[in-house]
């Protein structure tokens, strides 16, 4: 499958019906489109399934919750949607995405109490994120929008508005020749790049940021759980800018992302050394097994 994402072969499921690609459509007065009132989540199939994917459909209707609207599915008629849109398609390794965002309506304003609660499943075949960067590490810019503070956003939901600062600060980076950005958060620290978390290595030990005012990613979760089981020291703590410099490895984590070694942000480098190389190799099999 390839093309225009609103041009392709194939089915997507629609409030409970498989409707073909290409019809898989709303209306312009929508109010997620005018007031970013969505939420969604990205995961990936391996062989068949669909890893952690009850943890991404239970996240999905938090997310909704977080934002004030309720997701009329429950999590296993989530979790039988992502898979009838997985057989439907002839697909075993694919991206999901599943997104719920409230429709058109009686209101059309700020408020929209009153319209309808929608929700959506795609799924499609898509390689790696930072294309060569798995092996060359992944070249970052460093953004000028801060992550925003936990008393201004809702930042533990996965919801569509949160990204608006993430798209800019990514074409920023594109233009540069970069694949992506770092941010720091509201009070300077690093926070994350636009769709991953970050990690980094000194010293045979692993820091990265305490998510207090991003997504704590399932991936994120994943990895640390990983590291500890082999017995590595992870910190978890907020990382000042001038301690990139004393960094020797760095990585990103993310669905999409999956896990992708850094070798450059913004005028700092990074080696693409073993432990990178190492937890990568281990999230590929471990996504696998």
């Amino acid at each position: 499958m390839a093309g225009a994402y609103d041009d392709r072969d194939g089915l997507i499921w629609v409030d409970g019906k498989m409707v073909p690609w290409r019809d898989a459509k709303v209306h312009v007065l929508t109010h997620a489109l005018h007031y970013a009132s969505s939420v969604f989540e990205g995961e990936r199939a391996y062989g068949g399934t669909i890893f952690e994917s009850r943890r991404h459909s239970e996240r999905l209707r938090k997310s909704a919750e977080y934002i004030d609207f309720q997701i009329p599915w429950t999590v296993d008629e989530i979790e039988a949607a992502k898979y009838e849109v997985m057989s439907a398609n002839g697909l075993t390794d694919a991206y999901v995405r599943a997104i719920a965002w409230r429709g058109a309506g009686d209101d059309m304003g700020v408020a929209s109490a009153r319209n309808p609660v929608r929700m959506a499943v795609a799924a499609w075949e898509w390689g790696n994120y930072y294309g060569d960067a798995k092996t060359k590490g992944a070249k970052l810019d460093i953004s000028k929008w801060r992550r925003p503070a936990p008393d201004t956003i809702p930042c533990q939901a996965k919801a569509a508005g949160l990204y608006m600062i993430c798209t800019m600060s990514k074409h920023t980076a594109e233009a540069k020749g970069c694949s992506d950005a770092m941010m720091f958060d509201y009070r300077g620290y690093v926070a994350e790049a636009t769709g991953a978390n970050i990690f980094f290595v000194k010293n045979g030990e692993v820091h990265t940021p305490t998510p207090d005012c991003f997504l704590n990613g399932i991936t994120r979760q994943t990895v640390v759980e990983m590291l500890k089981a082999r017995n590595v020291t992870v910190h978890e703590r907020h990382i000042m800018p001038e301690e990139l410099e004393s960094f020797e490895q760095c990585w990103l984590t993310g669905t999409a992302a999956e896990v992708t070694p850094v070798g450059k942000i913004g005028d700092y480098n990074f080696e693409v050394g073993a432990m990178a190389r190492d937890i990568s190799d281990a999230y590929e099999k471990h996504v696998r097994a």
